[in-house]
């Protein structure tokens, strides 16, 4: 399939901007044919008319009919076959299996939501029958369900280009919901953008999807994205990347006249917590395994552990040691672009000048253009209290190492700690036991608590909570991983004493669907 360098507005090929831009191999620092053609403001207001008419058609689209959707798109997706994951190796330099895994993981989120659209109980129908002879008043007919809310804007995340980009989780759940779609696609890899948003053109044209259901829009602009969230028709904004940037776009939503969500996972250093009966039985396992973890990606996914915390004394002076020379033996890594390399490189010379901070090791093969090296920092509990900075987000290959005195010491540093979307304790039981309070801190700082393990890999099922407090994400109650993540693009709505005739199906008196409901306070599938 040859690239075309233009936007996807619905079926449609438009490129009226003059502003272009190139997708770039980060191992050479070339740019890749074809050029992109930036979106015009034009292009912005015609992809959202023509989403908010999708919506009134494809938000009344039967369940089965939306699943085939979402399975069309995954077929498509598998269709493009190695052209998807050369583009995207020669846009990010991720290795193959990398690329295939997130192709594999993206298939398999669309059809986890095709399977729970199908199903059906997720709208979570809830049914109070009316007693119109209680006293001293009559209770009305109540009945409840979620439904969507119309256009969402996706922001491509720059370090899955397949995963959290096009047809990612944000777009899946959006569809899955009932709701067209308008994705931003991240300038760092226009070419894989463009092959998967014309996947789903294509599956929306087998299903006969209305045309607006899904438009791509290419762009390095930061206008753009304003554009995209300033717009009326927009009424919610699914965004994974950097606190700046997501703060910029949760303020601009806030500040329109009709205020919307933004559902923006931001940056989070997922502390790790390693306790004293660890340390003593398994210290080296975990110092080598930390440091795997920490340069996973080259460091570039959300669930890194940046920062580490155990109480001085021999076995964490020990563990100190082994993992420098852990980070010594790791090797330089290319990173997804020259942006984020250098950014890499400006925020590890900040942090090796502070005072107090020491350098532990560093990857002692040189780095090439575009690489990062492996870095293990350590400082005292003392310092990081006292510098603000070192809370901040290293993203890439490094991780902090901090020295506490006591366990009163840990606490006083996990209250200390902004929100974060894990935080991790490897420990043995007895030491849980003995560090209750450290645990109880923690469930109030993450949004996901692991243990005798470590954060990188978020696995995709309904269970998973990938989200955290603020400045993890905007809003801590929802996830962008798993199949409650479409709870973030419905609302519910409640009728009241409607005729059954007029009622939605999952609120009918038949259960014709077989879902679960909730009926006066009892969850069944039965007919009333």
């Amino acid at each position: 399939m040859d690239m075309l360098g233009k936007n996807l507005i619905g079926a449609k090929l438009s490129s009226k901007g003059q502003s272009t831009f190139s997708g770039i191999d980060p191992t050479t620092s070339q740019a890749l044919n074809p050029q992109f053609v930036e979106a015009t403001e034009e292009e912005v207001n015609e992809a959202l008319d023509l989403a908010e008419k999708a919506f009134e058609r494809f938000r009344e689209e039967k369940a089965q009919n939306r699943a085939l959707f979402l399975e069309a798109i995954a077929e498509e997706i598998i269709a493009l076959g190695e052209e998807l994951i050369k583009r995207a190796q020669a846009e990010t330099a991720l290795p193959q299996a990398r690329l295939e895994g997130e192709r594999g993981r993206t298939v398999a989120q669309l059809n986890m939501f095709a399977e729970l659209v199908r199903e059906g109980s997720w709208v979570e129908a809830s049914i109070d029958r009316a007693i119109p002879h209680r006293k001293p008043l009559p209770k009305p007919d109540l009945r409840r369900k979620l439904v969507p809310i119309g256009p969402v804007v996706v922001f491509s995340a720059s370090n899955f280009p397949l995963a959290f980009s096009v047809a990612g989780g944000d777009t899946a759940s959006a569809l899955a919901a009932g709701n067209p779609v308008i994705v931003k696609a991240h300038p760092a890899h226009p070419g894989a953008s463009e092959l998967v948003g014309r996947a789903i053109l294509k599956a929306a044209e087998r299903t006969k999807m209305p045309d607006g259901v899904f438009s791509l829009l290419q762009g390095p602009s930061h206008e753009l994205g304003e554009r995209l969230v300033r717009h009326p028709f927009t009424r919610a904004v699914g965004f994974t990347g950097s606190l700046a940037a997501g703060r910029t776009l949760f303020n601009l939503a806030a500040a329109r006249p009709e205020p919307i969500p933004v559902y923006a996972e931001m940056g989070s250093t997922n502390p790790v917590f390693v306790l004293p009966g660890a340390l003593k039985e398994k210290g080296p396992g975990i110092a080598e395994n930390l440091v795997q973890s920490v340069t996973l990606g080259v460091g570039q996914f959300c669930t890194n552990p940046g920062l580490v915390f155990g109480i001085t004394a021999d076995p964490w002076q020990a563990f100190i040691e082994q993992t420098g020379k852990f980070a010594t033996n790791a090797a330089p890594g290319t990173m997804l672009y020259a942006g984020i390399c250098r950014r890499y490189g400006e925020g590890a010379e900040r942090f090796r000048a502070l005072k107090g901070v020491r350098e532990i090791g560093r990857s002692s093969t040189q780095a090439k253009a575009g690489q990062a090296q492996a870095l293990v920092l350590e400082t005292s509990a003392g310092t990081f209290l006292q510098n603000d900075k070192l809370q901040e987000e290293l993203f890439g290959p490094a991780t902090l190492l901090v020295s506490c005195s006591s366990a009163a010491e840990l606490e006083k540093i996990a209250r200390a700690l902004p929100g974060q979307l894990t935080a991790t304790i490897h420990g043995t039981e007895e030491d849980l036991q003995n560090h209750r309070g450290l645990v109880a801190i923690l469930q109030e700082k993450a949004g996901r608590l692991i243990f005798n393990a470590f954060p990188t890999g978020v696995e995709v099922c309904p269970s998973m909570h990938h989200g955290g407090p603020y400045p993890a994400t905007t809003h801590s109650h929802f996830t962008s991983v798993g199949t409650a993540a479409i709870k973030r693009f419905v609302r519910p709505i409640c009728f009241q004493n409607f005729p059954d005739s007029a009622l939605p199906i999952e609120l009918k008196n038949h259960n014709e669907r077989g879902i679960w409901r909730l009926v006066d306070g009892q969850l069944m599938k039965d007919s009333l």
